[in-house]
This record gives C-alpha cells, structure tokens and sequence, in this order.
C-alpha cells in the first residue's frame, strides 16, 4: 500500500512538470508571434513619426564611478549606464505581458537614437561577457535603452589658483544627425534628480566632488566647413597610400582642383553674406534719414504735382508719405496702369521694395559659372589623362 502510494505521488509530480512546460511552450510561442507582428513591415531607418511630431528622448545618468580627473590632458572619465526612453507607436502590443523582457539582438531591429558625447574623446560600451546593454518595450510602444559605458571627456580647466582651483567638466550629448525639429533631447526625472552619483562612487584623490547640475540647451553646427575638412582629409588620406615622390600625379590635381572649388565656394558664400548685409545697412541709414525729412511739412506746390496721375491708378494719399511706403509698393507691383505714369516713390518706400528683390548678382553668376568651369575641368582633365595613357601604349 505505501508502495502504491508513492507510485501515486511520483506520477501526479511527473503530471505536473509536464503540465508546465506545455503551458511554457505556448507561453513563448506567443511572445514570439506578438514580435515577429512587431516586425512586420517595420522600418528601422525611420524615426517614430517620421514626417509628423518630434521624437522625444527622455535620458537620465546613473554613474557608477568617478574620475580620474587629469590636470595635465584636462579630461575625466566616469563608468555611467545611461538611460533612453522614448515612444514608438509602431511597437505597440497586445498580449498576456505588458512588458517585453529582450535582449540585446533585439536592438538592431528597431529604430534607436544616434546620440553621441559632443566633448567626448574616447568612450567605450562594456562587452564583456555579451553586450551590457537592456531593452524593454511596453504595451504602449516605450522603449527603454540602458548601456553600460565608460566616457573619457574633456575638462576645460583654468589653473589661475592652482592647487586651490575648482573647475566644472561638463558632459554634453545630442543627437548626430536629426536637427531639433526632429528629435529633442530632455531629461526624465527632471533637472534636479536625472544624474545620480552614489557617495561611493565620487571619491576622488585630488578633487572633492561638490556636485552635479543639469541643463538643455540647443547646439548649432555649420556644414560649410565640413566639406572642406573632407577634401582635406581625403588629399592626406590618398598621398598616404601612395609612394612618397616628388611630383603632383592625376589625383593630386584632382583633389587639388576639387579643394579649390569648396574653397571658392565657401568664399563666395561669405562674400554673398558680407555685401547683402552692407546693401541693407545702407537702406536702412536712407529710409531713416528720408522719415526725418517726412515729417517736415510739404508744400502745396510739391502736394498737387504727386497727385497728379491717371484716373486708373487711384492715389488717395501722398506718395512721400511714410505710412504708406507699402501701399506704394503694392500699387507698383499689382496696377499695371500705373506703369504709364511717373511715379517715384520716396527712398524710404524704394528700399523696402529693394529688400526683396531677389537673390545676389554675384550668387545669380555663380550659379553659372561654378559648374560650367567645373565641368569644362573635367572635360579637360579626361581628355588628356585618357590620351597620355592612349600615346603610351601605342609607343
């Protein structure tokens, strides 16, 4: 009987680990069919909203050790996980979890920030023993994007008191591509509770950690000068690869003529910018000193010969008026009868109308000139390379 009785308790033991890895399998099979609808159609080359609202990215900073901090290099390194959250519609779902627990292969599937450390020298994302990275994804389609990293940044220092001086590192990081009209960067817990350093983590040899602040602010970057530094790099990058001579050869004329046309280009955009914003310092200095003189009062003489015009073009004001500069500019552009009568308004009036006459000469004949001599180059350039290399496998 008690035999019987065991027999008994084994197989209701086996019934019920059997019961549970059926109830696991459909439980996976699930999660599976739940991503795998995820993914479908998605593209991860767009950003949520792609054409529609700025993507937020909420980040906060969770440091788990400070410094050293170099006097000599002005840098500091700090091992932080750094947290992004963001909302993808796209990744909303339906099923018996609400949060998806994944790895990291996962996020090379979706869309992710390309966000980067602005004053960063070296930063490293921690690999060992599989990627420190975590991923969730809620029902709501948020997502939260932890890694591990250690940051080497730089430290603008003053030594004016030194060993007395205090300095503030900062660390700055933004998105690398996406302007602000598509991605904004803001900070999850708020300013005062987004970067957390434990006491053990900031105990520093030279330095006392006082504290830490947080801020936003919005960083413009000009791309005219990064095409220059390209065709630089370029230049320097082809004559490494190439034996070390004495002479120019095809691709250092090349190089060299495509430098001097971003180089023009650039030249040419700065002139641009100089001569437009004389022109209109100029205007502005005329139309000033023509109001001081309309406020002075016009004599019955100068009055009767302005309103003299044709019955088409209705004129119910003075023309030198200061208050209806734009009207006179409205009656110029849209009356074409008004073309047949001599009607000169003030110099107040005139350079309002100037100050949207279109683009530059100089823009209108670069235009023109720009890829009609860059092209008359290339024709040049190819017809006698080509026909060197011709002559000498015929000799």
């Amino acid at each position: 009987m008690a035999w019987l009785t065991n027999c008994l308790c084994l197989a209701l033991c086996i019934g019920n680990c059997s019961s549970g890895v059926t109830d696991g399998n459909i439980y996976s099979e699930n999660i599976t069919l739940i991503l795998d609808r995820l993914l479908q159609g998605y593209d991860n080359r767009l950003r949520p909203g792609f054409g529609g609202p700025v993507t937020e990215v909420k980040t906060d900073i969770y440091v788990t050790s400070f410094g050293p901090v170099s006097d000599v290099e002005m840098e500091y390194t700090m091992d932080v996980f750094f947290r992004q959250t963001w909302i993808d519609d796209r990744l909303k779902f339906e099923g018996p979890i609400e949060i998806l627990r994944l790895n990291n292969l996962m996020v090379s599937k979706i869309w992710t920030p390309d966000t980067f450390f602005r004053n960063g020298k070296k930063s490293i994302a921690h690999n060992m023993t599989t990627p420190n990275r975590l991923f969730r994804i809620m029902q709501n389609g948020t997502i939260l994007y932890t890694m591990r990293l250690t940051i080497n940044a730089e430290c603008p220092m003053r030594l004016v008191n030194f060993p007395m001086d205090g300095h503030a590192c900062p660390l700055k990081f933004g998105s690398y591509a996406y302007p602000k009209s598509e991605i904004v960067y803001t900070w999850k817990k708020g300013p005062l509770y987004s970067v957390e350093v434990p006491p053990e983590s900031s105990s520093l040899l030279q330095y006392d950690l006082i504290g830490q602040t947080v801020s936003s602010e919005t960083m413009i970057s000009n791309t005219g000068i990064t095409t220059v530094l390209t065709m630089t790099t370029l230049s320097i990058s082809a004559r490494h690869s190439f034996p070390k001579v004495s002479y120019a050869t095809a691709m250092d004329w090349f190089i060299a003529v495509c430098f001097a046309f971003v180089f023009s280009a650039l030249i040419e955009f700065a002139a641009v910018n100089y001569f437009t914003n004389l022109h209109t310092q100029k205007l502005m200095r005329k139309a000033s000193r023509t109001a001081r003189h309309a406020a002075a009062p016009v004599s019955e003489e100068e009055e009767e010969n302005v309103l003299q015009s044709d019955s088409n073009c209705k004129l119910k004001k003075r023309v030198n008026s200061l208050a209806t500069k734009d009207a006179v500019c409205a009656d110029l552009i849209k009356t074409p009868t008004c073309n047949q009568v001599h009607i000169s308004p003030p110099p107040a009036a005139q350079g309002s109308c100037s100050l949207t006459s279109g683009t530059s000469k100089i823009d209108q004949y670069a235009r023109i000139l720009f890829p009609v001599s860059f092209g008359i180059f290339n024709l040049v350039y190819w017809v006698v390379y080509l026909s060197k290399d011709t002559m000498e496998l015929n000799v």
